[in-house]
């Protein structure tokens, strides 16, 4: 097996390095924000499930999971004949209260130029008037329940509340269902966050910063500033929910998990350039000048910051290294 030493006498060899092939830096600790890091999961801002408001049998199901649906698309039908005929006899009975009341109206106006010549009675002239009352009435009752009918009627046919993706279905087609079941579930891609527990005592810390860093699945960072912290904690963990709201469009898969960092306070850190960092294998080392020698020394590391990596042993302050470690190698 290959020591380190061994690497290091071939990289010399190799190389013939000079101290001017790359420019050097001088290395020390300084104060920096010291970062803490939590778990988070990407979730949809939006997401729903929309449920029967009538009953009836599936007739048909025009989007299946996992596909994308636009908003205000027809998702499924339901039979419609029990809602059609109660929509005709809703039609039916308004035309007829319409009638009643043509002819209750027509009869009071007659009565009302009888009445002072004496030719009808009071009490025929006060059930005239209370006729021509209820008729009105009931005419709007009738109106009333066409709407109710038309309104039943529309719910045969269920509308995407928005657009977005399809993640279950509950129902299948021909099945009976009743209002209040559940028939489809979806989410909205347009708008993600990403939400962490954070223990109680580093939340001061966060409402300090402000602002939260996303590292995602793929590699990608996102900073985002709008934060919703919870104002109560968990009874189980006793921790505080954070929403960290993401940008439109972010191209994240709800489910997923996400690190979240957010600076709690300062400490002393050696940190160098990310390009001043050599890989060979597993050994991770900076090019440290020694005179007119570049000798690869190696290097533990801590987390990134920025275009910048934290180094743990290894250097010292007042250490000359390469600024670019693939430079040097490259002579």
């Amino acid at each position: 097996m290959t020591t380190f030493k061994q690497l290091l006498g071939l990289s010399l060899l190799a190389i013939g390095l000079s101290a001017h092939a790359s420019q050097p830096l001088i290395v020390e600790h300084t104060e920096e924000d010291r970062y803490l890091t939590l778990d988070a999961l990407i979730e949809p801002v939006q997401a729903a499930t929309v449920s029967a408001q009538t009953s009836g049998r599936i007739l048909k199901i025009h989007f299946d999971v996992n596909d994308t649906v636009p908003a205000g698309a027809a998702l499924l039908e339901i039979t419609s004949k029990e809602q059609g005929a109660t929509l005709a006899a809703a039609e039916a009975d308004y035309a007829r209260a319409i009638a009643v009341n043509t002819e209750a109206q027509a009869t009071l106006k007659r009565y009302q130029d009888l009445f002072p010549k004496g030719a009808i009675s009071r009490g025929t002239y006060d059930e005239a008037i209370a006729r021509a009352k209820s008729s009105e009435q009931a005419v709007t009752a009738a109106n009333a329940a066409i709407v109710r009918a038309r309104e039943s009627l529309s719910y045969t046919t269920v509308y995407a509340p928005f657009g977005g993706v399809l993640t279950e279905r509950h129902v299948e087609q021909g099945e009976t269902v009743n209002p209040g079941q559940p028939l489809l579930s979806g989410f909205s891609a347009d708008k993600m966050r990403a939400v962490m527990q954070v223990p109680g005592r580093y939340l001061d810390g966060l409402k300090t910063a402000g602002a939260v860093r996303v590292e995602l699945a793929d590699g990608r960072s996102i900073d985002s500033n709008d934060l919703t912290i919870f104002s109560f904690a968990s009874p189980q963990s006793h921790s505080f929910q954070v929403r960290i709201q993401l940008p439109d469009n972010a191209n994240v898969q709800p489910g997923s998990w996400a690190k979240a960092s957010f600076v709690q306070g300062k400490r002393r850190m050696l940190l160098v350039p990310q390009r001043a960092i050599v890989s060979r294998g597993e050994l991770t080392g900076v090019y440290m000048m020694q005179g007119d020698k570049a000798v690869l020394t190696q290097v533990r590391l801590g987390k990134q910051q920025g275009d910048r990596v934290q180094v743990l042993s290894g250097l010292n302050d007042g250490d000359i290294i390469a600024a670019d470690a693939y430079a040097v190698n490259a002579r």
